[in-house]
């Protein structure tokens, strides 16, 4: 006679251990994998119900290609965060690498202006150089004396904003070969705009260095708990100047893109590339504490962060109201990481 209550108990048992365990695996798949799917499918959503040409695919084309500058520096990002820093001074390697660039390309090309490729090159060289040599002296900053990655950025970011300013009077830039936008700014290589093509190599060279290196382990290494990376005998000095070169290099490769793309050599560009790189990682998963994040992900988040900026362009957003936006979805991906990490901890005490 009480066999029935026996067997609704039973079920609601059965029940209850179901929505735990699916709950678990919720949890789990959230701890992997982050809130960035979810929220690049509300977006596509939104800003496709919102305008017609979202989902064309001129604009879609046009949107991989504006992201790809923000997925070069957010992945060189990717670097510094790894090993617990940041680099507040990617807006100014941007601004440097464009100006020195510019300005060594137009003076090779008018004094051989027949070398139209030799001039590009220089130029090229010229502008990587110049970012190189900024991501050194933060790595030295950072490693050798101690200073916090927000001190010594942010004060590198000050100082060369202020030379590239100095250096071209706030004025463009110009007289470089038209090949060099026609090229690197307007062209495809292999039916690929070049600022794409570019930027998936480049995606290819940072999962290489990240998970097939020994470099790649050190920095996870080092953003885990840098007295112990040390103590396995890590060079923790010189992995901390490479991360920070690496992030240097890939920003001066985004601003010469952004050069070539507005034609002229430019001080003002690049500021809003810290906030919207830290951002980019952040949302996509890479934890601020360091140790924690992946390149896949990153360039999924810096073409959410552009997709962001595009549904708002088509809908008329204002663009002050768009670096609210960004803001909000930097806080809010700080809140999302320090759940996951919560998370990630109770999930590994069981």
């Amino acid at each position: 006679m009480n066999s029935e209550p026996v067997k609704a108990s039973s079920q609601g048992a059965e029940l209850g251990a179901s929505k735990r365990k699916f709950a678990d695996r919720v949890t789990r798949l959230f701890v992997k994998v982050g809130v960035l799917p979810i929220l690049v499918v509300i977006a596509v959503t939104i800003f496709a119900s919102a305008s017609e040409n979202f989902l064309t695919a001129r604009n879609l084309l046009n949107l991989l290609r504006q992201s790809s500058y923000l997925v070069m520096v957010s992945i060189g990002q990717m670097f510094v965060l790894l090993t617990a820093g940041f680099d507040l001074s990617v807006g100014t390697i941007i601004a440097l690498s464009s100006v020195v660039g510019a300005t060594t390309m137009a003076a090779t090309y008018a004094a051989f202006p027949e070398s139209v490729y030799l001039a590009i090159l220089v130029g090229i060289a010229a502008g990587v150089a110049v970012g190189l040599v900024v991501g050194f002296i933060n790595g030295i900053g950072v490693a050798h004396f101690q200073v916090s990655p927000f001190v010594m950025t942010l004060g590198i970011s000050s100082i060369g904003f202020g030379i590239a300013l100095y250096m071209t009077g706030g004025s463009p830039v110009y007289g470089m070969p038209m090949e060099f936008g026609n090229t690197f700014g307007f062209g495809n290589i292999f039916g690929l705009p070049t600022p794409i093509l570019v930027a998936l190599l480049m995606t290819v060279f940072a999962m290489i260095i990240v998970n097939r290196t020994r470099l790649g382990r050190y920095f996870y290494a080092v953003g885990g708990n840098i007295n112990a990376a040390r103590l396995s005998g890590i060079n923790t000095h010189k992995t901390l100047i490479l991360a920070y070169l690496l992030c240097a290099s890939f920003a001066a490769m985004a601003g010469m893109l952004i050069t070539a793309r507005l034609d002229t050599g430019e001080a003002n560009i690049g500021a809003a590339m810290p906030l919207e790189s830290i951002a980019a990682c952040v949302i996509a998963g890479v934890s601020l504490r360091g140790g924690i994040g992946r390149v896949e992900h990153v360039v999924l988040g810096a073409v959410f962060i552009s997709l962001v900026q595009n549904g708002m362009n088509l809908t008329r957003v204002e663009s002050y109201l768009q670096t609210v936006v960004i803001g909000a979805l930097l806080i809010f991906a700080v809140i999302v990481d320090q759940v996951r990490i919560r998370l990630r901890a109770k999930l590994g005490a069981h």
